[in-house]
């Protein structure tokens, strides 16, 4: 037996002893909602962490005693809680959730790499023109004056994560230097925002948002909506996205006050 198989027989033992020291005193409730509370409880504490493949239905029927369907329908559970995804072929695995503070300002590029992934993006459009009166009056524009809209799909490893569509005044930035950060670009020109208001919506996915994304029609959706300004106040950034439920949870930090 090679290191890397040995590490594996060591280390699975001791994830499914863990898990059904989690099943002791779970109370009258089924089976299969003591199993999912116990793979539940694995994920929280970081001993299944997001990417890593589930115990197999047999190494969970092995270490439970439980029937093949009371394990099935455990996983089913954490599928539909968002926790767990199947992969034809491969099993199951923790899904990569992307905890997102509302606190914060910061751009998509920014925040991905630093979770040390790497960035791309598929562009939709990179044009000036135009704003229409919504656009012009959020930003404080005058008619004569033009605005850079730009629409992405991100991808963080290359997978999509979320659509943006930004626009942004067209003397803030130079599209031709434009790299994978909207924000960088702003930065650079002396125009990064200070603060920002943000929106934030559930919806579902549509056909288009389906397809970008490569989600199912009808998979949760968030919504959001972004108004940056300056320090000064003065508006300089509209950006509204399409981020996939499944991969992001939205904090933010309540205090009561006095």
């Amino acid at each position: 037996m090679n290191q890397a198989h040995a590490a594996d027989a060591v280390a699975a033992p001791s994830l499914l002893e863990t898990l059904v020291a989690r099943l002791t005193g779970s109370g009258d409730q089924p089976l299969y909602l003591s199993l999912a509370g116990a793979l539940r409880g694995l994920i929280e504490t970081g001993d299944l962490r997001g990417g890593d493949a589930m115990p197999s239905e047999r190494d969970l029927v092995r270490a439970t005693n439980f029937s093949r369907v009371t394990v099935r329908k455990a996983v089913d559970e954490l599928c539909r809680e968002g926790l767990v995804a199947r992969r034809h072929g491969a099993g199951s695995f923790v899904t990569r959730q992307i905890d997102q503070p509302l606190s914060v300002l910061v751009g998509f590029s920014e925040d991905m790499k630093r979770r040390g992934a790497k960035v791309s993006s598929r562009v939709l459009q990179k044009q000036i023109c135009a704003p229409d009166p919504s656009d012009m009056l959020k930003l404080g524009l005058s008619p004569s004056e033009q605005v850079f809209c730009l629409a992405r799909v991100r991808l963080s490893d290359g997978e999509p994560l979320a659509i943006e569509n930004a626009i942004v005044p067209a003397y803030a930035i130079d599209p031709e230097t434009l790299g994978e950060s909207l924000y960088e670009a702003l930065r650079a020109s002396g125009h990064m925002p200070a603060r920002a208001l943000q929106r934030l919506r559930a919806a579902v996915a549509n056909v288009d948002e389906a397809r970008l994304l490569g989600v199912a029609l009808g998979s949760p959706i968030l919504h959001i909506e972004r108004r940056a300004f300056l320090a000064n106040g003065r508006p300089i950034e509209i950006t509204t996205s399409s981020y996939r439920g499944d991969r992001y949870d939205f904090i933010a930090e309540l205090t009561l006050q006095p």
